[in-house]
């Protein structure tokens, strides 16, 4: 990729003219001149329905395999077509359908509900025979010295993000028309220059693509080890080659403190001391937080003090998504998080793997009170799940292990982020 991204030449110019000239600041060295502007129906570029009538497929005449893939909205996402939820009609119902039958290089546009979603269906696709539904359009190229591939990939370009969130999101409920549609503005070069332009981005989406699936192989690994290792099929050998000592069975209440946060929400102010809830055990993401002031923090340090070791881990809503405070620490939490305080008798990095596991989520959720809304567990149920402890050289074992793995799955997350946040610069230089 650092080969052809050489081959890109940057325009620099004023302010002035990059109003008035159609002309990236980012584009390959063979080309220039200024790129066209026209409406979507201009380019030649056709925006049909679905089929609305009487034969629209009723929920009885959908099936898990068949003829033809009726889609549903889970099946066009931000990122192109995801087909893990299926539903299929078949061909008698399929030829009396009049509308919205895909054909190949089709892109297919959500207009209700999530709109905006854009997928181009080209030969990667495993379906011959698919149709949109009702809250879809498909778009067709009829124009040859266009490039249907160009036209995908520009729907995820500022220009377009911009003109679908403005008329979309123009009304109380969220949709597009294909008048709408139509009137879409696209700024286009010439057909090779298009080609070429597609050819780089689908390199870098084919990169992301195997970095994802590279993520998700490790992510099935470790939850392979973790059952190997928590069922205590798999296990370590002390450093004489020998067996350690048999696990024991504890609830948690048995060999360490539990507390709850603040149950009364503080008044947050502007800057001050980081307060956390659900949201930032679950997101991982700590450095984007409300505040609470230093006599709120104070007062609430009293009662229980939040150290580098502890465990924070959900209790309401996304149950059993557990933290381990691997940082030095001063903030406060609200009440929808559980606090498991270290000690000397057990190793904090494994009892925070170990809460992932099949078991204790199984034992976690059984022990939810079940008419709650958003779910939640009790502090004293929490303190009564149990959790299997091999002794602590062991379990430093198992953590270490544990850990190197997710050390790999965070790096390539990150190459991940990179490579997205590369393309994004990219799609903002690259189009106009």
């Amino acid at each position: 990729m650092s080969t052809t991204t050489t081959a890109i030449k940057t325009e620099k110019r004023s302010a002035e003219r990059s109003r008035s000239k159609l002309i990236p600041e980012l584009r390959f060295k063979e080309f220039d001149g200024e790129w066209v502007k026209n409406k979507l129906i201009d380019w030649s570029l056709v925006v049909l329905d679905g089929d609305r009538g009487s034969n629209y497929p009723s929920g009885d005449e959908f099936q898990s395999e068949g003829y033809c893939l009726f889609m549903n909205a889970k099946n066009v996402t931000k990122a192109g077509f995801s087909f893990e939820h299926k539903m299929f009609i078949t061909k008698e119902k399929d030829e009396i359908l009049r509308k919205g039958k895909l054909k190949r290089e089709d892109l297919v546009l959500t207009t209700r509900g999530s709109v905006g979603h854009i997928a181009y269906y080209d030969q990667s696709v495993p379906f011959d025979n698919l149709r949109i539904n009702s809250g879809m359009v498909l778009i067709r190229n009829e124009n040859d010295a266009i490039s249907s591939k160009f036209i995908y990939i520009n729907f995820f370009s500022p220009n377009l993000i911009r003109q679908v969130s403005t008329i979309s999101f123009g009304s109380a409920q969220p949709q597009l028309t294909v008048k709408e549609i139509n009137k879409f503005k696209f700024n286009l070069p010439s057909l090779p220059e298009q080609q070429k332009i597609a050819s780089f981005l689908s390199a870098v989406d084919q990169k992301i693509q195997q970095l994802i699936a590279k993520k998700e192989l490790l992510e099935q690994y470790k939850k392979g080890v973790m059952q190997q290792l928590f069922s205590g099929k798999l296990r370590f050998k002390n450093e004489d080659g020998n067996d350690y000592p048999d696990w024991e069975e504890k609830r948690l209440g048995k060999f360490l403190k539990y507390y709850d946060g603040t149950h009364q929400t503080p008044k947050y102010v502007e800057k001050g001391v980081p307060f956390y809830s659900v949201e930032h055990i679950t997101r991982n993401q700590f450095s984007k937080t409300k505040f609470i002031t230093e006599e709120v923090f104070e007062k609430e340090n009293k009662r229980v003090m939040l150290e580098k070791g502890d465990i924070l881990m959900t209790r309401i809503g996304d149950i059993g998504t557990a933290r381990l405070i691997d940082w030095d620490v001063r903030a406060s939490f609200y009440v929808s998080l559980a606090l498991l305080k270290q000690n000397s008798s057990f190793n904090s990095t494994y009892l925070n793997q170990y809460i992932s596991s099949i078991p204790f989520q199984k034992e976690l959720w059984a022990k939810t009170i079940h008419v709650a809304f958003p779910k939640k567990i009790n502090l004293g149920e929490v303190g009564n799940c149990k959790a299997q402890l091999p002794c602590l050289e062991e379990q430093q074992k198992i953590a270490r292990y544990l850990t190197s793995i997710d050390t790999k799955i965070e790096a390539v997350n990150n190459l991940i982020t990179q490579t997205q946040n590369f393309k994004k610069g990219l799609l903002q230089q690259m189009f106009v």
